[in-house]
């Protein structure tokens, strides 16, 4: 999309299926560096192994956004199969874990809680869910307004929480007005990779997805080096994971930290491996005496 891989394409023509092999290029964008797999195209059946479909999704399962690309005469068919093959291999997409505490026992039978009202299970269709998995004996506690297919997916374990894109190819043959429209359908961005437009916004997008925290580090008595972020993410964060994507050993040695920059009060700021650090912080370990 913007500063490719030297040496690497992804072959694009105005017919559907394209990309034979997965084809691997790197962006940078706001000083990060950001991995792009251009996948083959999924099609029916691809769940079960049809058109080097499970191998094309178990790369999806490894990914932290997933781009779907469509095209944006006739999106809804295509959305609605991808969607259907991604779920049937394990991949929800732009949703949220369940709330719901699970924990199966030796005993004493199904204990079951739920702090928020319910719409559309109660005790028994839980027993029943649980009674097909032969798990008679569990603790269970919902605190989210749960379906039937979160208790499944809750035991089965094996499923896969990505944020997706909506990608919307080919708008220059779509009007204004429909344009418009679809500007509104969430989690979409339209373009045109003819003419190349409106790739920003979908960088944008893919960066808010993403949420990637840009982290300086600041060598004693040298300048910050804004060219090379240590990148992160969101929930990962701390000065301790901080140190762990640097190298492991840091933390051997580890003092206390200084941070400049918006997660703290004062600049600088002696903090913890424990603190979270805040998207363009700077960083200063400070080690141990010895």
């Amino acid at each position: 999309m913007s500063h490719p891989k030297p040496g690497v394409y992804s072959e694009v023509a105005a017919y559907e299926f394209t990309t034979l092999t997965t084809v691997p290029g790197v962006i940078r964008y706001k000083g990060a560096k950001i991995q792009l797999l251009d996948l083959p195209g999924i099609i029916e059946g691809a769940k079960d192994g049809k058109g080097r479909g499970k191998q094309v999704i178990a790369v999806a399962r490894t990914c932290n956004l997933i781009f779907i690309v469509l095209d944006v005469l006739k999106p809804l068919g295509h959305k609605r199969l991808i969607e259907r093959e991604l779920e049937g291999f394990g991949i929800r997409l732009n949703k949220e874990p369940p709330n719901i505490y699970f924990k199966r026992k030796d005993k004493g039978g199904i204990n079951y809680q739920a702090l928020v009202p319910q719409t559309t299970i109660d005790l028994e269709t839980v027993k029943a869910i649980l009674g097909e998995y032969k798990i008679h004996n569990a603790d269970i506690i919902i605190r989210c307004d749960a379906t039937e297919d979160d208790i499944i997916d809750l035991i089965e374990g094996n499923r896969v929480y990505v944020p997706a894109i909506y990608v919307l190819n080919k708008i220059d043959q779509i009007s204004v007005e429909e344009l418009d429209i679809i500007y509104k359908v969430p989690h979409c961005v339209p373009i045109s990779a003819h003419h190349k437009w409106n790739f920003d916004d979908l960088l944008e997008k893919m960066w808010l997805y993403l949420k990637l925290v840009r982290i300086y580090t600041k060598p004693k008595g040298q300048l910050p080096d804004y060219a090379s972020p240590v990148v992160l993410t969101q929930g990962r964060s701390s000065v301790e994971d901080f140190c762990n994507k640097i190298h492991r050993a840091i933390l051997l040695d580890f003092k206390y930290a200084l941070v400049w920059g918006a997660s703290v009060k004062h600049l600088p700021q002696k903090v913890g491996k424990e603190h979270v650090l805040l998207d363009e912080d700077v960083v200063q370990i400070v080690k141990k005496a010895g």
